[in-house]
């Protein structure tokens, strides 16, 4: 396939790295001029461009980047993908470290709901609770004890098949987590955020989940 990657940061860079390797044709964007990610392009074969021409005739679109950034993206973003292409959305929200307050989300309204109503387009969410380095070096081999398995949010069904078969070939699990609505099951804080759960485990923890914001993920007063 190929798959543009917005975001360049540790997730975006393992996913890079992760996609060129199984052999599907990667274009990595940050915020800035394409030369900045020169080392990452030479290293994996991807090619380093604006954030604007990352979706051109994409199959599918990853968007990697803080959540407070999301606003200030182009309108138009994705309109040059492929009809049809899915967009996966990594985003978190972390109110005290990094993106202040989001008055949406602190009142409940899933982050990935929140993501997509902003770029105008449905989405699917995963890689959001891995580990960088976990994804990047901890793919393994389909039917390998203990694999770790991630969980897949969205509303269209072959989107999400599509997602499954790539998560699936570098070397994950695919654990279907429901719709954009049940979404929060895997948002920072819950049971399975930050887990190597294998797909047994993460389902269980997905049902355990709160949609109850904890004090470490809501903003300060």
């Amino acid at each position: 396939m190929k798959i543009g990657i917005i975001g360049a940061g540790f997730i975006g860079g393992s996913l890079t790295r992760r996609l060129t390797a199984v052999g599907h044709e990667v274009a990595v964007a940050n915020s800035r001029d394409p030369e900045t990610l020169a080392d990452l392009a030479s290293e994996t074969g991807a090619t380093a461009v604006w954030a604007k021409d990352a979706a051109a005739d994409a199959d599918l679109v990853i968007l990697t980047i803080p959540q407070k950034n999301v606003p200030d993206l182009a309108d138009d973003l994705f309109a040059a993908r492929k009809p049809g292409a899915p967009i996966i959305e990594t985003n978190n929200y972390y109110p005290q470290q990094r993106d202040g307050l989001i008055a949406a989300i602190e009142d409940g309204q899933p982050e990935s709901a929140w993501v997509s109503e902003h770029i105008g387009a449905p989405v699917i969410k995963v890689f959001n609770g891995i580990y960088w380095k976990h994804l990047l070096e901890k793919g393994v081999d389909a039917g390998t004890d203990g694999r770790i398995a991630l969980p897949i949010a969205g509303d269209d069904v072959d989107h999400k098949k599509i997602v499954s078969d790539l998560v699936d070939q570098i070397g994950f699990d695919p654990v279907d987590a429901g719709s954009i609505t049940d979404s929060w099951r895997q948002q920072p804080g819950t049971p399975v955020y930050g887990k190597d759960y294998n797909a047994d485990k993460v389902r269980a923890a997905l049902a355990e989940a709160s949609n109850e914001r904890t004090d470490e993920w809501r903003a300060k007063p």
